[in-house]
């Protein structure tokens, strides 16, 4: 039987200890869905909380975090392009009628990468390679766009079309508004969400790295596109000397995979990250996931060429971990959104999502008015006039300019007005301030791809077992308790320690069942950092022993300060020789 690779071997864990496994698995399983257990539930949640404290608590005078419903009506989403842009191609096998992801087919058979390519050009791939179904060998159809959008209808009625979010950010940004005003009107401003939300993938095979429903957690990050440095005097020196490992764009398109380390100053300075809000939250991401136990030198950022960009985006960085059987694997997006989302709300909704910046001193200022000839509108539109005048008002004068100019006439949601009956003129104007639309940064992450990826760095084997060396704090359990036998004194001392720790805050994992060395062996298989353990000197002077789970070396220190201990251990990083007296030992 060959030897599991290590995606393997974190999988039967994982379904054998509790962290995840697929779900509905009593009726065959459903691809793309997962389960997770009661270790991995507590992982997830761990992670999102450090994620909280990474880019929520550090950062609470700017960002605030809301919570958003899942399902949207139809017309937030035409507004934020996903129902025209969210797209995939989809391929059909025209035998057994298995559908495919067109691109991932075309990767694996021919080494390329086609990220950006036409449903026509993967068409073209597919019949001058004889690229075949996969699984019965028959041909495939013509290469089509697939919304990834999951569709449902809110109430009985059926035209009355939802949503279920494919991302978290659109809450945030028909939020905006509220939480602006809530927060007294202050930019830069971080609005940041965790939940729930789902993509209809067209067949995912890659586990936990790409589902139909995950966990989301991201911050849209608004600010002056006129004062882009603004606030970030604060922040930028903690972390400008700190080195990204990025690969730019054009560095790709030169055929180079390699990437450059930049400091953030210079990646700011240099140009290579636009926005200098970016560039600092790509720094905090990279430390992040650092914390979940990455190496540094397994981490990048991807700069995405134009093709393989959002549609929202005029900047996007991937944050890259490597991994044992994929290679280079997405854990974060970090877009520059421009004002994309707002500008495209505030035409759909028709309410004001603009900021006003009020001037030191009112300035006079030349400005651009639109003038519409109001009496042959209402001769015209008659009863519908005002509706007319109200869409014009919603027109820059930039706007009236390109469509006379390309048109000679202005067109507004079907209604049409000759240029003999709108003019562009230039007043003078006395001015408190100015009004703009905030640009935004979104760095956004996948809780459940980052739990994966934090599993598989943690895991070791040592001696022929093992030993799940997860990042201390994000243990899903902290502190194992056992009596060295089964003495009911040694029980009775063992339980009233574990109740103390739970009473304390702890997770506490209790084991009086088999000897010590496979209770050890449990413990260590499942990442526990601490095991506590009651032996008969613990009945003649009240001390116990910690074991420390990654060097299986052990301290004797008083019941008195093992709170105190265990804290100092797991939360604060103190190393083992710091809790008490060292113990002799044979193996773990």
């Amino acid at each position: 039987m060959p030897e599991q690779d290590l995606y393997e071997k974190i999988v039967e864990l994982a379904k054998r200890r509790g962290f995840f496994w697929p779900s509905y698995e009593i009726y065959g399983g459903v691809a793309g869905f997962y389960d997770l257990g009661p270790l991995g539930a507590r992982l997830r949640k761990k992670i999102e909380q450090l994620w909280r404290e990474y880019f929520i608590h550090r950062h609470q005078d700017i960002i605030v975090e809301i919570e958003t419903p899942i399902i949207g009506p139809e017309i937030v989403y035409k507004a934020s392009g996903h129902v025209e842009h969210f797209t995939d191609p989809i391929v059909e096998c025209l035998k057994c009628g298995r559908k495919f992801r067109a691109d991932h087919l075309i990767e694996e058979k021919l080494g390329i990468k086609t990220e950006g390519l036409s449903p026509e050009e993967l068409t073209r791939l597919i019949r001058e390679h004889d690229i075949r179904c996969p699984v019965c060998g028959g041909p495939l159809s013509e290469v089509k766009l697939f919304n990834l959008l999951f569709k449902t209808t809110i109430g009985p009625y059926s035209e009355n079309i939802g949503y279920l979010r494919p991302e978290a950010a659109q809450g945030m940004f028909v939020s905006f508004r509220r939480v602006y005003e809530v927060m007294r009107h202050r930019l830069p401003l971080g609005i940041a969400q965790i939940g729930r939300v789902a993509r209809n993938e067209i067949s995912p095979r890659q586990g936990m790295i790409r589902l139909r429903e995950f966990t989301i957690m991201e911050f849209e990050f608004f600010y002056d596109p006129e004062n882009p440095w603004e606030g970030l005097d604060r922040y930028l020196p903690r972390v400008a000397d700190t080195k990204l490992r990025i690969l730019t764009a054009e560095a790709r398109q030169r055929g180079e995979e390699k990437p450059e380390e930049y400091t953030v100053e210079e990646a700011i300075r240099e140009g290579v990250v636009k926005v200098p809000w970016m560039a600092y939250w790509m720094a905090v991401a990279r430390d992040f996931v650092h914390a979940l136990g990455v190496p540094y030198e397994n981490m990048m950022f991807e700069e995405k060429l134009p093709h393989e960009r959002a549609h929202y985006a005029q900047q996007v960085f991937d944050q890259l971990v490597r991994v044992s059987r994929w290679g280079w694997v997405e854990v974060s997006g970090h877009a520059y959104r421009t004002d994309y989302d707002l500008s495209r709300h505030m035409k759909y909704s028709g309410h004001d999502l603009t900021v006003f910046r009020p001037y030191e001193k009112p300035k006079v200022v030349r400005v651009k008015r639109v003038v519409v000839d109001k009496a042959w509108v209402g001769r015209t539109y008659r009863s519908e006039a005002p509706r007319v005048l109200e869409l014009l008002s919603r027109l820059s004068p930039e706007e009236v300019e390109r469509m006379l100019r390309e048109k000679g006439k202005v067109v507004v949601d079907g209604y049409e007005i000759p240029a003999e009956h709108v003019k562009i003129v230039e007043v003078e104007e006395k001015v408190s301030g100015r009004r703009f639309i905030p640009h935004v940064v979104e760095p956004s992450f996948g809780s459940e791809r980052l739990l994966y990826v934090t599993l598989e760095y943690a895991y070791t084997e040592r001696e022929g077992r093992v030993v799940l060396r997860l990042p201390r704090r994000l243990a899903p359990i902290e502190v194992a308790v056992f009596p060295l036998t089964r003495d009911e004194r040694l029980v009775s001392k063992a339980r009233e320690i574990r109740d103390m720790l739970v009473d304390a805050g702890f997770m506490v994992y209790y084991d009086d069942d088999g000897s010590i060395g496979r209770r050890y062996a449990r413990v260590d298989e499942i990442g526990v950092p601490a095991a506590v353990t009651v032996d008969y000197r613990s009945l003649e002077d009240d001390t116990v022993t910690i074991r420390d789970r990654d060097t299986w070396r052990q301290v004797r220190t008083p019941i008195s300060r093992l709170v105190d201990a265990l804290r100092r251990f797991i939360y604060e990083g103190a190393r083992l020789e710091e809790l008490g007296e060292p113990v002799e030992q044979g193996s773990g």
